[in-house]
């Protein structure tokens, strides 16, 4: 027994031998065969030269906690951001579905566009005022004006549009009470002569829902240019009438064989190649498109001594 002990007391010797020909102590490799039978103590003294090159220096308390301080920054900032991202989608987005049990399910994302706005009430209490033409006749000034009142949605609206007609001195013909103005726009046509003021009105009537204006569709009303006037012929030197939005002339025929000429802006300036610079003057005859109006509307006066024939879309 003490043989076979001692036998594997010596292996156990060959085996440490063999594996103490190097070793690594901080990066550094010990290698030497020869030296397997070195005594501890100098394997003590090569630790100690080696624990000398190490630099041992205080811990980088402020460097760890900077850097704790980064990482948890930059947590707090990508969380937030997510937050924000969904607080902005939840007026927009509407999830309407969840992954299956599994997981592995689609999400479908629909969304939920804003509605749109409410158009503006009609202003039944103000008409919209605009100028036709204007001039001087005798040294004296004259205007021509157009009246156009929004069309009420409700008989209260109505109500309150024929009362606010009554106080501009307007009332509309046709009209047994202010349930026949919803759903129609009624226009007053105006004839001021001399200070402002002292607009009367000369001609009304209403657009509904029908067909508008086309072509060479056009109506129109002669009368006096001033009230009381003495001119040949009655007087019928003013005329006012109205024609489809793509009307680009009207001809004025007078009973003396003359004409005026009333173009649209588009014509005037040149056609489709606009040469010409248009004065957009209330004295300047035009074909103009009133605001709000399904059709656009001109006027035109007759030379002094002589009067009204005949009116039409000649372009």
């Amino acid at each position: 027994m003490s043989a076979k002990r001692e036998s594997k007391r010596e292996a156990g010797q060959a085996t440490r031998r063999e594996t103490n020909h190097y070793m690594s102590i901080d990066g550094l490799t010990v290698h030497d065969p020869g030296d397997s039978g070195r005594p501890a103590s100098d394997i003590a003294l090569l630790l100690a030269d080696a624990a000398d090159g190490v630099e041992i220096g205080t811990a980088p308390y402020a460097e760890v906690v900077r850097g704790g301080r980064r990482r948890r920054g930059r947590r707090w900032a990508a969380a937030s951001a997510t937050a924000l991202a969904l607080v902005a989608s939840a007026g927009t987005l509407a999830v309407t579905g969840l992954p299956a049990g599994g997981g592995s399910g689609d999400t479908s994302v629909a969304t939920n566009p804003a509605p749109p706005p409410t158009p503006p009430g009609p202003d039944v209490r103000t008409p919209s005022r605009s100028v036709l033409a204007s001039g001087t006749d005798h040294g004296k000034r004259w205007r021509v004006l157009v009246d156009l009142w929004d069309a009420p949605r409700t008989e209260r609206q109505a109500d309150t549009q024929l009362a606010a007609m009554r106080s501009f001195g307007q009332r509309p013909a046709n009209v047994a009470d202010a349930a026949d103005l919803v759903g129609r726009s009624t226009y007053f046509v105006l004839r001021e002569n001399g200070k402002a003021g002292t607009a009367r009105v000369v001609s009304e009537g209403a657009f509904t829902d029908g067909p508008a204006s086309s072509g060479e569709d056009i109506e129109a009303v002669a009368m006096p240019l001033m009230p009381g006037a003495k001119d040949a012929e009655g007087a019928q030197r003013l005329v006012v009438g109205r024609v489809a939005l793509d009307a680009r002339k009207v001809t004025c025929t007078w009973k003396d064989g003359t004409t005026t000429e009333v173009p649209s802006f588009f014509e005037a300036a040149g056609g489709a190649t606009p040469t010409k610079s248009v004065d957009m003057g209330s004295e300047n005859p035009l074909i103009r498109v009133v605001d709000g109006s399904p059709v656009a509307w001109f006027a035109c006066v007759a030379p002094e001594g002589t009067a009204f024939k005949s009116v039409a879309v000649t372009k």
